[in-house]
């Protein structure tokens, strides 16, 4: 299951890649440099939640094998 981060990250990017092939489109350098940034953001985004679910994972084994003690 997907938590807050990751998906809002990677709404983000693929809203940063379609603001992007529409400046391309358009040949709107701003829109694309603004595309990317919003893709950078995203990227960044969905990693933290990687990392919170990477954490959320430990934490539930710690307290499992607890628990078997």
């Amino acid at each position: 299951m997907l938590n807050e981060n990751q998906v809002k990250g990677t709404v983000k990017n693929l809203a940063g890649k379609v603001q992007e092939e529409a400046g391309k489109l358009v040949g709107n350098r701003e829109q694309q440099a603004k595309g990317l940034q919003k893709q950078v953001a995203g990227k960044a985004e969905k990693h933290l939640g990687d990392v919170k679910e990477v954490v959320k994972d430990a934490k539930d084994a710690l307290r499992q094998a607890i628990k078997k003690h």
